[in-house]
């Protein structure tokens, strides 16, 4: 099937898109589409701009948190030694 049988293709143009790793894409879009402002770089995922000069950043990835650290942020030391010694209490069947 070639391109009498389809009918003419719709005029297109090629952006390019750079992401902060220096990485340039250029998918096309239709004239009359109207062009994302950030495009997923297909090399590395973070988002690419028109904007050779400045490229939006990364996407900032929180490293991964133990069960520790989730309590840490909600207790103080004072209150992990009060539970603490509630617990050895338990234990020792004083309570």
């Amino acid at each position: 099937m070639g391109e009498a049988e389809r009918g003419e293709s719709a005029p297109r143009a090629r952006i390019s898109f750079w992401c902060s790793n220096g990485h340039e894409t250029q998918p096309s879009f239709a004239h009359d589409a109207q062009v994302p402002d950030i495009w997923d770089c297909p090399r590395c995922g973070f988002p690419a701009g028109q904007d050779k000069d400045s490229p939006p950043d990364p996407p900032r990835t929180e490293p991964y948190k133990t069960h520790l650290a989730y309590v840490r942020e909600r207790r103080s030391d004072e209150d992990g030694e009060a539970i603490l010694a509630e617990a050895l209490a338990k234990l020792r069947g004083e309570i």
